[in-house]
């Protein structure tokens, strides 16, 4: 059950970003975060309420409270990467993070991978990173640029960490991810606050038309990105965490292939490598 929700986990990070990417094509990036995470917040209030899940509350919570602040934050460092430095070194880098912080803490613990597993791990991983779409440009990359990406990649691998430590129940689950998005909103409001007062749009081209509009994918976005927290927790709390961070980080092979399908666009040699890398290590991981 491991693999089922740890690809799961994939799936749905994957459909998120591709959704989220293309909404960004026409409101301002830290919108659609703010605007799909306000919403995800008002369903998981809804659920937490339905479910009594409040009764759950207690000293794990701030784990919650940390991947709420610690995402964000991460976010933006990433996307301030990939404004100053090439896309084919930032990108493979920040998919990379969110496998190796995870993994080093599964190993912390005491997880030993049998051989196959350790065998689909690197596969995977390389499959990740190829899939990402790296490249061989020779632009130089600058030291501001590593280290926001460096930071962003230890930030996506701490909140896959740290939301698997938050709850160790269906109800507790629902409460911690409603805290994260809570932090996540006052983080992501703040940030927004910050740009709009040194210049920068909060609104698209046909202002709150343009958010109406979008609210339905918007909602898409959030939910799907909630949904895949949750489901990456239930796998790390049911398995090996080494196995479930690194299905879990097959993501950008789902968005590489929805952008394939729903916008026709052709995949890199690189990128068609690095999916079949990452459905070799699969395979390799669940006969493992």
């Amino acid at each position: 059950m491991t693999a089922v929700f740890a690809l799961t986990t994939s799936f749905l990070w994957g459909l998120a970003d591709f959704g989220g990417g293309l909404l960004t094509r026409r409101i301002p990036a830290l919108t659609v975060v703010l605007v799909s995470q306000i919403l995800a917040v008002g369903a998981l209030g809804t659920i937490v309420v339905a479910t009594g899940a409040w009764s759950e509350a207690g000293p794990q919570l701030w784990y919650a409270v940390a991947a709420g602040v610690v995402g964000p934050a991460a976010m933006l460092a990433f996307y301030r990467a990939l404004a100053l430095g090439p896309m084919g070194v930032v990108s493979p880098l920040g998919a990379l993070g969110g496998v190796a912080v995870p993994l080093g803490v599964g190993l912390v613990l005491g997880e030993r991978p049998g051989i196959l597993q350790v065998a689909g791990i690197a596969v995977a991983i390389a499959g990740v990173v190829l899939a990402s779409g790296p490249s061989k440009s020779g632009a130089p990359v600058q030291r501001q640029t590593l280290m926001l990406t460096l930071v962003a990649a230890f930030g996506f691998g701490s909140v896959m960490a740290l939301i698997a430590e938050a709850s160790h129940n269906l109800t507790g689950l629902f409460l911690a991810l409603f805290v994260q998005r809570v932090c996540n909103v006052v983080v992501g409001g703040g940030a927004l606050y910050i740009s709009v007062r040194r210049g920068s749009p909060a609104l698209p081209e046909d202002g709150w038309n343009g958010i109406r509009s979008s609210l339905l994918p918007l909602a898409f976005v959030g939910l799907a990105d909630v949904a895949a927290n949750g489901t990456y927790s239930i796998a790390a709390n049911n398995g090996p965490v080494t196995v479930a961070a690194v299905l879990a980080s097959l993501y950008p092979v789902v968005t590489a292939l929805a952008a394939r399908g729903v916008l026709s666009e052709r995949l890199r040699t690189v990128q068609a490598t690095g999916a079949g890398l990452a459905l070799a290590g699969t395979v390799l991981l669940a006969a493992g």
